[in-house]
Protein backbone atom coordinates (compact mmCIF):
# COMPACT_ATOMS: atom_id res chain seq x y z
CA UNK A 1 0.00 0.00 0.00
CA UNK A 2 0.89 3.68 -0.86
CA UNK A 3 1.04 5.78 2.51
CA UNK A 4 0.41 9.70 1.93
CA UNK A 5 0.79 11.74 4.98
CA UNK A 6 -0.89 15.35 4.80
CA UNK A 7 -0.80 18.43 7.23
CA UNK A 8 -3.96 21.59 7.68
CA UNK A 9 -3.88 24.42 9.37
CA UNK A 10 -6.54 26.91 9.07
CA UNK A 11 -7.37 30.14 11.59
CA UNK A 12 -10.20 32.14 11.69
CA UNK A 13 -11.25 35.82 13.18
CA UNK A 14 -13.66 35.60 16.26
CA UNK A 15 -16.33 38.01 16.66
CA UNK A 16 -19.48 38.40 18.81
CA UNK A 17 -23.06 37.34 18.38
CA UNK A 18 -22.24 34.49 15.82
CA UNK A 19 -22.68 30.84 16.09
CA UNK A 20 -19.40 29.14 16.52
CA UNK A 21 -19.33 25.86 14.35
CA UNK A 22 -16.28 23.57 15.25
CA UNK A 23 -15.85 19.81 14.22
CA UNK A 24 -19.52 20.29 12.29
CA UNK A 25 -21.46 21.40 15.48
CA UNK A 26 -22.21 24.59 16.93
CA UNK A 27 -20.78 24.86 20.18
CA UNK A 28 -22.27 27.78 22.31
CA UNK A 29 -20.44 31.00 22.98
CA UNK A 30 -20.70 34.73 22.61
CA UNK A 31 -18.38 34.64 20.06
CA UNK A 32 -18.22 32.64 16.60
CA UNK A 33 -15.49 32.53 13.55
CA UNK A 34 -16.33 35.33 10.61
CA UNK A 35 -15.68 33.68 7.40
CA UNK A 36 -17.34 33.17 3.46
CA UNK A 37 -18.56 29.95 4.79
CA UNK A 38 -19.61 28.95 8.55
CA UNK A 39 -16.06 28.95 9.42
CA UNK A 40 -15.30 26.00 10.88
CA UNK A 41 -11.73 25.96 11.77
CA UNK A 42 -11.28 22.06 12.06
CA UNK A 43 -13.40 21.36 9.50
CA UNK A 44 -10.79 23.36 6.85
CA UNK A 45 -8.01 22.30 8.54
CA UNK A 46 -9.05 18.60 8.04
CA UNK A 47 -10.19 19.66 3.77
CA UNK A 48 -6.52 21.14 3.43
CA UNK A 49 -4.89 17.58 5.63
CA UNK A 50 -6.84 16.05 2.89
CA UNK A 51 -6.18 17.29 -0.06
CA UNK A 52 -2.52 18.07 0.54
CA UNK A 53 -2.09 14.19 1.29
CA UNK A 54 -3.33 13.92 -2.46
CA UNK A 55 -1.26 16.45 -3.74
CA UNK A 56 -4.80 18.10 -4.75
CA UNK A 57 -4.10 21.31 -3.55
CA UNK A 58 -5.76 23.71 -0.98
CA UNK A 59 -9.73 23.88 -0.03
CA UNK A 60 -9.38 27.21 -0.86
CA UNK A 61 -8.69 25.81 -4.92
CA UNK A 62 -11.55 23.84 -4.49
CA UNK A 63 -13.99 26.25 -2.99
CA UNK A 64 -12.63 29.65 -3.34
CA UNK A 65 -13.86 32.55 -1.05
CA UNK A 66 -14.84 34.47 -4.56
CA UNK A 67 -17.56 32.07 -5.45
CA UNK A 68 -21.25 32.54 -3.83
CA UNK A 69 -22.01 28.95 -3.91
CA UNK A 70 -19.87 28.73 -0.72
CA UNK A 71 -21.17 31.93 0.96
CA UNK A 72 -22.38 30.70 4.31
CA UNK A 73 -22.09 27.20 3.44
CA UNK A 74 -22.08 24.22 6.06
CA UNK A 75 -18.69 23.02 6.02
CA UNK A 76 -19.81 19.55 6.16
CA UNK A 77 -20.45 19.41 2.72
CA UNK A 78 -17.17 20.99 2.06
CA UNK A 79 -15.95 17.96 4.10
CA UNK A 80 -18.05 15.58 2.18
CA UNK A 81 -17.16 17.10 -1.28
CA UNK A 82 -13.03 16.70 -0.12
CA UNK A 83 -13.94 13.24 0.37
CA UNK A 84 -15.13 12.87 -3.26
CA UNK A 85 -12.62 14.49 -4.90
CA UNK A 86 -10.05 12.21 -2.98
CA UNK A 87 -11.84 8.99 -3.27
CA UNK A 88 -11.66 10.09 -6.90
CA UNK A 89 -7.93 9.34 -6.69
CA UNK A 90 -8.37 6.02 -5.40
CA UNK A 91 -7.37 7.13 -1.25
CA UNK A 92 -9.07 6.17 1.69
CA UNK A 93 -8.50 7.64 5.29
CA UNK A 94 -6.16 5.94 7.75
CA UNK A 95 -6.22 8.52 10.40
CA UNK A 96 -6.93 11.58 11.98
CA UNK A 97 -4.90 13.86 14.18
CA UNK A 98 -6.10 17.37 15.22
CA UNK A 99 -5.75 20.26 17.63
CA UNK A 100 -8.15 23.16 17.94
CA UNK A 101 -6.37 26.38 19.53
CA UNK A 102 -9.37 28.63 22.03
CA UNK A 103 -9.03 30.38 25.06
CA UNK A 104 -12.57 30.04 25.47
CA UNK A 105 -15.10 28.06 25.55
CA UNK A 106 -13.64 23.86 26.68
CA UNK A 107 -14.48 22.50 23.67
CA UNK A 108 -13.62 19.02 25.81
CA UNK A 109 -16.48 18.19 26.74
CA UNK A 110 -17.98 18.72 22.51
CA UNK A 111 -15.95 16.34 21.25
CA UNK A 112 -16.93 12.94 21.54
CA UNK A 113 -19.79 14.63 19.10
CA UNK A 114 -17.53 16.19 16.89
CA UNK A 115 -15.76 12.94 16.09
CA UNK A 116 -19.41 11.07 15.81
CA UNK A 117 -20.60 13.73 13.49
CA UNK A 118 -17.54 13.48 11.39
CA UNK A 119 -16.97 9.71 11.44
CA UNK A 120 -20.08 8.84 8.81
CA UNK A 121 -18.52 11.48 6.30
CA UNK A 122 -15.22 11.07 6.30
CA UNK A 123 -15.87 6.89 6.13
CA UNK A 124 -13.70 6.12 9.43
CA UNK A 125 -14.14 4.89 12.46
CA UNK A 126 -14.75 7.26 15.79
CA UNK A 127 -11.40 5.48 17.09
CA UNK A 128 -9.67 6.82 13.90
CA UNK A 129 -10.19 10.70 14.52
CA UNK A 130 -8.41 12.30 17.09
CA UNK A 131 -9.17 15.49 18.04
CA UNK A 132 -7.69 17.68 20.78
CA UNK A 133 -7.60 21.30 22.29
CA UNK A 134 -5.57 23.39 23.77
CA UNK A 135 -5.50 27.17 24.59
CA UNK A 136 -2.21 29.39 24.01
CA UNK A 137 -2.22 30.27 27.80
CA UNK A 138 -3.43 33.89 26.60
CA UNK A 139 -0.86 34.42 24.44
CA UNK A 140 -1.22 35.57 21.24
CA UNK A 141 -4.39 36.58 18.92
CA UNK A 142 -5.91 33.04 20.02
CA UNK A 143 -5.20 33.91 23.95
CA UNK A 144 -6.75 37.09 23.85
CA UNK A 145 -9.66 35.70 22.15
CA UNK A 146 -9.67 37.52 18.70
CA UNK A 147 -9.41 34.17 16.73
CA UNK A 148 -9.31 30.27 16.51
CA UNK A 149 -6.91 27.73 14.96
CA UNK A 150 -6.70 24.28 14.21
CA UNK A 151 -4.25 21.84 12.97
CA UNK A 152 -5.02 18.50 11.12
CA UNK A 153 -2.97 15.42 10.27
CA UNK A 154 -4.34 12.53 7.83
CA UNK A 155 -2.64 9.35 6.51
CA UNK A 156 -4.01 8.56 3.34
CA UNK A 157 -3.94 4.31 1.63
CA UNK A 158 -3.96 4.30 -2.10
CA UNK A 159 -6.25 1.41 -2.50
Amino acid sequence: MKFRIGFGYDVHRLEENRTLFIGGISIPHTKGAVGHSDADVLIHAICDALLGAAAMKDIGSHFPDTDVQYKNIDSKILLQKTMEIISSKDYVINNIDCTVCLQKPKISPYIDEMTKTLSPILNIPIGDISIKATTTEKLGFVGTEEGISAYAVVLLLKK
